[in-house]
């Protein structure tokens, strides 16, 4: 079933007591060049039950800096990871640049086991397949090397080391009654493995498979892998910086020219509007956790558009306990370590919680593309990866919402001043406010190719007209209400007219 070298492969004790020096020498060297490097090595350690997975572990963190090394070993999903998308737990593992992270348990292990035993068909295998590629093709594209081992005995030898160990009490443990389940359905854990590896061996993310019957010959083979890698990797040219952003003029007529401004509101209309918009949230998002379900709002927009305002607006109507705002900023030191979408899928709700980012993920194809802060192979890959993002959030029942607010350049202008002149806003205005106001003209390209891009149909971008203040924070309220009440069905209020006038009659 496995393409691999001929069973029997192994090592004599003084073979293996003559390498040992030599190879424990490199890797330590090959660690200690990595460590201010800006990648890191991602090792993935499958295979039979029985292949000595923990020992080939224990073997690799005793020949390196265990310092510098970190072990996952997954069992079941906690529950604040059954809150979240699938992906999550392994996001939030991804070693740091300069580090290795070592899975034993990964992205595989579900998939296999619940095929192997029939709990997922053909169709939903293939699909966990596929997000598989996708997420181990950001990890490659971040920088970082991505190693596979899929260690691998017959059925026989299998058995062997199971009894070995389950005579020996000191031992007895670490058989249990699921891996004897499990070696009676050898042959079908081989067979799907083996589909699992053939359609995931990919050219950025390949599998190396390694005959396991022989503990000094497994645990050399791997060893040398890593350590070829991480040297490789090390002689690789470091990249180009970004060097100058490109010229983007946009079209015209295009998705934000084209946008209507000028609707307004009577002031005491917007009171009664925003009154009962607010009122209606704030009762249908308690019906979040009874539905299993979280929420995501990203706000985008000129600047001084007013985010912070229908922010506010939004958050009043809502528990302070069931919501977190996160402004987003630059990346921190951690955060430029990892994976760029690392720090978003750390702030992810739990269920019944809302998440509100002030700016986002969409950074990476606005100001990085704009101001030639990321190279165009990075900006121009973060399109699918955004959408990859989103879709893992609404197939985790994480109900996802996104505003653009616009304003005209006069408004935009005279909002500035405003600003400027008033001290408690005075904050609010900065140097590179200004500067961005001089490439109105490419943060308006960036903007509508971004919106066409990433506006799908569980995740469609709302086009908000902030040229009045009440206008834009109605129109954000109405949306979050009507999106909440497509999930959940209609909600009626109370009348509050009849409170009223029964207290008058008394």
């Amino acid at each position: 079933m496995f393409e691999v070298a001929e069973l029997g492969r192994a090592l004599s004790k003084d073979e293996f007591n003559e390498l040992e020096p030599e190879m424990r020498e490199g890797l330590l060297d090959a660690q200690f060049r990595m460590r201010e490097s800006d990648f890191s090595i991602v090792i993935v350690v499958g295979g039979v039950e029985g292949a000595g997975k923990g020992d080939l572990v224990n073997r690799l963190i005793e020949w390196t800096d265990a310092r510098r090394i970190h072990t996952h070993a997954l069992g079941a999903p906690t529950t604040e990871e059954l809150e979240r998308p699938e992906f999550y737990r392994y996001w939030m593992r991804l070693p740091a640049d300069g580090k290795i992270g070592i899975f034993l348990g990964s992205w595989y292990t579900r998939p296999v086991v619940e095929h192997a035993l029939e709990e997922t068909t053909g169709a939903e295998f293939e699909q966990r397949l596929r997000k598989i590629e996708e997420f181990e093709r950001m990890v490659v594209s971040s920088g970082n090397v991505l190693l596979k081992f899929w260690l691998h005995i017959s059925k026989d030898h299998q058995r062997e080391r199971f009894e070995a160990l389950a005579d020996d009490p000191m031992t007895s443990f670490r058989v249990t009654k699921r891996d004897w389940d499990f070696h009676e359905r050898f042959e079908t854990f081989e067979r799907v493995s083996a589909r699992a590896i053939r359609e995931t061996d990919t050219g950025v993310a390949p599998w190396t498979l390694i005959e396991a019957q022989d503990a000094r010959y497994r645990d050399m083979t791997v060893a040398s892998h890593i350590r070829e890698a991480i040297e490789g990797r090390l002689e690789r040219p470091p990249l180009p910086d970004p060097g100058p952003p490109e010229e983007l003029t946009p079209k015209e007529p295009n998705i934000i020219s084209v946008m209507d401004l000028s609707e307004t509101i009577e002031r005491k209309a917007y009171k009664r509007r925003l009154e009962f918009l607010q009122n209606k949230l704030g009762m249908l998002a308690r019906k979040l956790p009874e539905n299993d379900c979280s929420m995501v709002i990203v706000f985008e927009g000129s600047d001084a558009a007013g985010k912070g305002g229908s922010i506010r607006r939004v958050v009043s109507a809502l528990d302070a306990r069931q919501y977190q705002v996160i402004p987003i900023a630059a990346p921190t030191d951690e955060e430029r370590a990892h994976p760029y979408l690392w720090r978003f899928w750390r702030q992810l709700p739990r269920r019944g919680r809302i998440t509100i980012y002030d700016r986002s993920w969409y950074g990476r194809v606005l100001v990085e593309r704009v101001e030639g802060f990321a190279r165009a192979e990075e900006w121009k890959r973060a399109f699918g990866e955004i959408n990859q993002f989103e879709e893992q959030l609404c197939e985790a029942n994480i109900i996802v919402l996104k505003f653009w607010l616009q304003i005209s350049d006069a408004e935009q202008l005279a909002r500035f001043h405003a600003r400027e002149e008033t001290g408690y806003k005075r904050h609010k205005i900065t140097d590179e406010d200004w500067r961005n106001r001089e490439k109105a003209g490419a943060y308006q390209a960036a903007v509508s190719e971004m919106i066409e891009r990433t506006s799908t149909d569980n995740a469609p971008w709302t086009l908000v007209p902030a040229e009045s203040k009440p206008i834009a924070r109605l129109k954000v309220l109405e949306t979050i209400v009507a999106r909440l009440e497509e999930r959940f069905g209609p909600l009626e209020l109370p009348d509050a007219s009849n409170k009223k006038k029964k207290k008058k009659k008394k």
